[in-house]
């Protein structure tokens, strides 16, 4: 359920905080990426490096960087609320507890608290009498009726040398009440079964050398992983790339078409099927069982068509099946496109284009065109963010 999901993390200024860390790891070890929002006095505690290390992110303290020269960083708080689909306050020290129960948006992360638009949940962590204090009580219970999840803490030995009810809960307990909450925000693909190909074939001439592409795999890969946030059981077939498979999600490799085309023929049951591998037209038509010598008479490679796996799924498609396909062209891009959609039977097309800068082959950014029934829409910016904004405009509708 964490598997491939975005959490923001927010450690405020309490004993506890060393804990966060191990927390940062156990979303981690399950698939989940973390970003980090820090109070001042948290850096007291642990330092802002220790979780740049673990997170591979930049830790967000301050509203107004004064060292970064990017006009775009007081902005931040929009862009991470925009991004995470939990947010996760964990320990929160009773001063932050009385800012978010009042509204206040002093720091970095009160102000993403109330830019937040997906579930809250609160771990509050404090001595024990403090737990109990009136004004605390009073502001747990504010801040239920804005919705907001809390975890409550746990008794144990404290920081005061006391016994008490204030200690974070234990990690395990977080990650399921994380997945608990998670649970229950359903998204537009809870419930189907998605099929994603992604990544290059390769038609091997002789036992080294092959005919490929430059695909790297990227888009299909953040097509799989927007799909699995949006509530999908996917399966992931991928050709030979150099990315770390996501977790999660069942996983088959492929190297040439035929093999493509056999593991699609055992997952046609699939009620979404997204076909962004870079599927190679032509094999030779002789593959050679040993290396081809420098000073042999070869001197010609004769091709053959490969089978064409997209055109096969429009003629067999099922009823309530959706098949999303993919276009590369470096002329007429929308007309192609269409055509393509058309006379493969297919639902949606992406289609990129090679001429475009930052586009296409082995880079993290896009410009794609969707093209449906009566939508031309296009996106821009990240393969990871386009993926998400494309699945949800097509199942939002």
């Amino acid at each position: 359920m964490l598997s491939g999901k975005r959490i923001i993390l927010g450690v405020t200024g309490g004993i506890a905080a060393y804990k966060a860390a191990i927390l940062l790891r156990a979303y981690q070890k399950v698939g989940a990426e973390v970003r980090v929002i820090m109070t001042r006095e948290a850096t007291r505690f642990i330092g802002v490096e220790t979780f740049a290390s673990l997170s591979k992110h930049d830790v967000a303290v301050e509203i107004f960087p004064e060292n970064e020269p990017n006009t775009s960083s007081w902005t931040r708080h929009i862009d991470w609320s925009e991004w995470a689909d939990l947010f996760i306050i964990a320990p929160c020290t009773a001063n932050t507890l009385a800012k978010i129960a009042g509204g206040l948006s002093d720091n970095m992360l009160t102000s993403t608290v109330l830019a937040a638009r997906c579930p809250l949940l609160i771990c509050p962590t404090m001595d024990g009498e403090m737990f109990n204090a009136p004004a605390v009580q009073a502001n747990l219970k504010q801040v239920e009726s804005n919705g907001y999840n809390i975890l409550e803490p746990a008794e144990g030995y404290l920081a005061s040398g006391l016994s008490g009810r204030g200690r974070l809960p234990e990690t395990e307990q977080i990650l399921d009440q994380s997945k608990s909450i998670l649970m229950d925000k359903k998204g537009p693909l809870t419930g189907k079964n998605v099929l994603v190909t992604a990544g290059p074939t390769r038609e091997h001439i002789d036992p080294v050398r092959f005919i490929s592409n430059p695909s790297s795999g990227k888009m299909g890969f953040a097509m799989a992983q927007a799909a699995q946030r949006l509530g999908g059981n996917v399966t992931l077939l991928h050709g030979p790339v150099s990315l770390g498979i996501p977790k999660g999600m069942n996983s088959q490799s492929f190297e040439s078409v035929k093999e493509l085309s056999t593991l699609v023929d055992e997952n046609t049951h699939a009620d979404i099927i997204i076909m962004a591998a870079a599927v190679s037209d032509f094999t030779p038509k002789q593959h050679h069982s040993g290396k081809i010598k420098k000073d042999s008479n070869f001197k010609e490679i004769t091709l053959k068509p490969t089978v064409d796996i997209l055109e096969q799924l429009g003629k067999e498609k099922k009823d309530g099946q959706i098949i999303i396909g993919f276009a590369m062209e470096t002329e007429d891009l929308l007309d192609n496109a269409k055509e393509k959609r058309l006379k493969k039977n297919m639902d949606w097309i992406i289609a990129n284009s090679l001429n475009e800068k930052d586009s296409g082959f082995a880079v993290n950014t896009n410009t794609i065109w969707l093209i449906g029934p009566e939508t031309e829409k296009k996106f821009s910016g990240q393969k990871r963010k386009l993926a998400e904004e494309v699945l949800s405009y097509i199942f939002n509708k």
